[in-house]
């Protein structure tokens, strides 16, 4: 990785075959089902090109949008780094162990911290967490209705919409991570100071008022470490990686790549990690940065 740029000049072209890892919210999709023509586009060509292109997402295996999964890919990266699926087999699949899910239960509901559970078949809410979804979606719809302006990250109202199962339909023995709402801006800190260096908690990107959101997952589970089993298994080198994100789960991954692309909506931190900057999600990012990379 180097220090990056949002002109023309950047990394350049492999003479080989590149593997290319795509976040989904805020890469592919402007939270919610929001994408732009340009991607489907883009990733078809990199594929016919004889690049390899997977899906490297906090999502659940289960939860990819369809508008998502039919632009078709090699393979995903899902669950921040628990599942890895490739050529539609399983790589690498890692979830928590029981303890460290009752551990981790056990700081959320202390604290009064509203929680989904993942796991490669689905998403687990708890009770209060599908009442703040609802009350969510409640107060969007009043905005609509009264002509205001609602955001495009305001498509959360798409997820509050949903059912989700409740988290004693969850089969704990097969947790890979949570994502968590906090009522305290320090609800990550707290919860970091309750769990210890068993877990990574990084911040979230959910556009809720107040508060904090995040994602737990058990430490050395991120997307970086499952690329770089996945590299392992192909008989790939990281050299000949590219990662496309926008958020902070996205850092390991960058970690591992030889390119690291940061789109232009990204958090300010993560484009001073990356090696170059593309256009917003929706004003052709992905597109913009195969073609600038040489990859369609």
């Amino acid at each position: 990785m180097g220090s990056s740029t949002t002109s023309d000049a950047g990394p350049q072209r492999s003479a080989g075959r590149r593997i290319i890892f795509l976040d989904v919210d805020g890469t592919i999709l402007e939270h919610g089902s929001h994408i732009s023509p340009s991607t489907p586009d883009a990733v078809r060509a990199a594929r016919a090109a004889g690049h390899l292109v997977y899906l490297s997402t906090g999502r659940s295996a289960a939860d990819i949008h369809p508008v998502v999964a039919e632009i078709g890919f090699d393979g995903a990266v899902t669950n921040s780094g628990a599942l890895v699926t490739s050529d539609g087999q399983v790589v690498v699949e890692r979830p928590l162990s029981p303890e460290a899910t009752n551990r981790m239960l056990t700081a959320l509901r202390s604290r009064g911290i509203r929680y989904f559970l993942q796991t490669r078949d689905g998403v687990y809410a708890s009770d209060d967490m599908a009442e703040l979804m609802r009350d969510y979606a409640v107060a969007l719809e009043a905005r609509v209705r009264a002509g205001r302006e609602v955001r495009p990250e305001d498509s959360l109202v798409g997820l509050a919409q949903r059912t989700f199962p409740g988290v004693e339909d969850a089969d704990l023995d097969r947790i890979d991570k949570a994502v968590f709402v906090s009522d305290h801006e320090d609800g990550i800190d707290e919860l970091r100071a309750d769990l210890g260096d068993e877990f990574l908690i990084v911040p979230g990107s959910m556009p809720l008022p107040g508060g904090s959101n995040g994602e737990i997952s058990e430490r050395g589970t991120t997307k970086g470490s499952a690329i770089e089993l996945l590299l392992e298994h192909l008989g790939m080198d990281a050299a000949d990686a590219v990662a496309v994100g926008d958020s902070w789960n996205d850092v390991e991954m960058f970690e591992v790549c030889g390119v690291a692309v940061a789109m232009g909506n990204a958090q300010p931190e993560l484009k001073e990690l990356a090696d170059m900057v593309t256009t917003d999600v929706l004003d052709d990012g992905i597109a913009n940065a195969f073609r600038r990379l040489g990859l369609i």
